[in-house]
């Protein structure tokens, strides 16, 4: 691996993001990871925070193909995935394919559409193809989905499923800004830097080979222990009813390679595994009424189950 030049793309990437949003850079990075990790992102916070610029400056920054998909109440399952259209020339159903068949899909506010449409990004986001009339169609390749949702509280939303929420790779905030960089936010808009467009820095081939260089990170053994031992401990807490699946775990350990090559490193280490446990893991866990009475969160709990558990 050339960590030197993947880790100059890299610093490209991130830079050119920045331009666009002021004074996140951990929510810049974590980003960037789930991409190389392969991984879907939501981004949940009320309104206004720049959920929506973030992604816009992701997709802005590379070279893909890019779709918005503005969910409303009335969006359709067949508005996200598209149709088959019949052809009098050809005489043949020939299939119309909805704003999925792009390398970088933005679902903004998800949470306000039904959950009927919700369930047509299941496929999407798990096996990376479509299905069209019994037809299967692959999706092209780097893939990612990037959803936005409001806090439930907002009126007119639809909590996400579980089978949904387990899909996204991170659950992600991007969080009220600071004096200083509101400070910087509002010079950098009355400039009318927020407002230009971002130049691509990378192309799909950039990051189709550094996703390769996140496959063949080495794990140690007691790396695999250390990942396995923490989502089991997830599963028996008695404050949580649901603990993380076998496809957290995968998330988790991809999630820890992507983390390494970040780092500019062909290996992993424990920090790089309780990182990725802290950012894959919460929104996974289903807590019990007595925890959420509690004012018990999922950060919490899983902080306190990794504080117990040591790499060994």
């Amino acid at each position: 691996m050339n960590s030197q030049s993947t880790s100059e793309k890299l610093g490209l990437l991130k830079s050119n993001i920045k331009k666009r949003l002021v004074g996140k850079d951990d929510l810049i990075d974590r980003l960037i990871i789930a991409l190389l990790a392969g991984g879907h992102v939501l981004l949940e916070d009320v309104p206004g925070v720049g959920k929506t610029s973030l992604a816009q400056a992701l997709s802005d920054s590379l070279a893909l193909s890019f779709a918005r998909i503005q969910c409303t109440p009335d969006t359709m399952p067949a508005d996200i995935t598209g149709i088959s259209v019949y052809n009098r020339n050809k005489e043949i159903f020939e299939p119309v394919f909805g704003p999925v068949m792009n390398n970088i899909v933005l679902a903004d506010e998800l949470n306000r559409t039904t959950p009927k449409t919700q369930s047509a990004l299941l496929e999407v986001m798990e096996e990376k193809k479509v299905t069209i009339d019994g037809k299967d169609y692959i999706l092209p390749k780097p893939f990612m989905v990037i959803g936005t949702q409001n806090p439930m509280e907002t009126t007119g939303t639809y909590p996400l499923p579980e089978a949904q929420l387990d899909r996204f790779m991170m659950r992600l905030s991007v969080g009220y800004p600071d004096s200083k960089d509101a400070k910087e936010m509002a010079e950098k808009f009355l400039e009318g830097y927020l407002l230009m467009k971002t130049e691509p820095v990378l192309a799909a081939n950039d990051i189709i080979n550094i996703k390769k260089e996140v496959e063949d990170v080495k794990v140690n053994e007691h790396l695999v222990d250390y990942a396995v031992r923490i989502t089991e401990a997830t599963r028996s807490d008695p404050e949580i009813i649901c603990g993380a699946s076998p496809r957290a775990l995968l998330s988790l350990l991809r999630c820890a390679q992507a983390y390494a090559v970040y780092e500019g490193r062909d290996y992993c280490i424990p920090e790089d595994m309780l990182n990725a446990a802290l950012i894959t893991l919460p929104h996974r866990l289903i807590l019990t009424a007595q925890a959420k009475m509690n004012k018990s969160s999922q950060y919490k709990l899983l902080k306190n189950i990794t504080d117990h558990i040591k790499v060994s």
